[in-house]
């Protein structure tokens, strides 16, 4: 992150706190706290635009049609083919509109290696005309978890220190039991959806495609050959017998419960 003069930080600050502090109007769920003010400031600007709609908390439409996804969060899901909406979902989006309409639905972006995805959204990081990052302004709310997804993890680390005071302050989604820490010899057979998973690598295997991180319990971490350039620094052939700290969504293969892990954001070594 560009190094900010006193003064300037001194108004981000004040001004993010404003911010937070208009939502109080919404559901109840957040209290905005002086803390919560990691900016995550931009190093250039690509794109003024104006925003049309809020789809959700993650994605907002264009005065010109187009969909962005923000880079670098992700949001709980709204209601969706018959499925409930999650948890923080609905404030999440809610709390996003607000925010806009308090800056005139004005946004700066600033693009990363892919600028769209295959969905055909435009991919950006998304700032107030303050300075300040949607993204790590939903990250400090407890409104969001932190999503790398390569090519594109500029301000990544920052994005997890927006992330780490929610946690610390068990904010928003971080009081919910589903997104606490667990071991991986205690998920249930059936877990899905998004988790902290911590637990010992008892084998590594490789394929034609993929690296294999087999945890206690029978949990699989996926590391897609493609991906290992961004893991030189983790040496994940040499995590045997080491506890290690996984995030991501489970889901079932061949009756495994598998996590793919694609950014070393999601993946931490607690006792190399």
């Amino acid at each position: 992150m560009p190094h900010l003069g006193a003064n300037k930080k001194a108004s981000l600050v004040g001004a993010f706190f404003v911010c937070c502090a208009g939502l109080l109007a919404g559901t109840g769920a957040l209290i905005p706290t002086a803390n919560a003010a990691v900016t995550c400031a931009p190093d250039r600007i690509d794109a003024k635009v104006r925003v049309s709609q809020v789809i959700d908390g993650d994605t907002v439409v264009l005065s010109d049609g187009q969909h962005v996804r923000l880079i670098g969060v992700d949001t709980p899901e709204l209601a969706h083919k018959g499925a409930p909406a999650q948890p923080f979902g609905v404030d999440a989006r809610d709390h996003l509109r607000q925010l806009l309409a308090q800056h005139q639905n004005t946004l700066n972006l600033r693009y990363d290696i892919e600028r769209h995805d295959h969905y055909g959204r435009l991919l950006a990081h998304a700032f107030l005309v303050d300075g300040s990052s949607i993204e790590a302004w939903l990250q400090t709310e407890g409104l969001g978890t932190v999503l790398v997804v390569p090519p594109n993890d500029w301000n990544s680390s920052c994005y997890q220190t927006a992330e780490q005071q929610a946690r610390k302050a068990r904010r928003g989604i971080w009081a919910l039991p589903a997104y606490k820490i667990i071991e991986s010899t205690k998920l249930a057979p059936d877990a899905h959806d998004f988790h902290l998973i911590t637990g010992r690598v008892q084998h590594i295997g490789e394929s034609s495609h993929s690296l294999w991180l087999d945890l206690e319990g029978g949990v699989t971490l996926r590391i897609d050959r493609k991906d290992l350039p961004n893991f030189r620094a983790l040496s994940p052939r040499d995590l045997v017998g080491k506890r290690i700290l996984a995030r991501g969504w489970l889901h079932h293969d061949k009756g495994e419960q598998r996590m793919n892990i694609r950014h070393p954001a999601a993946l931490q070594v607690l006792n190399p």
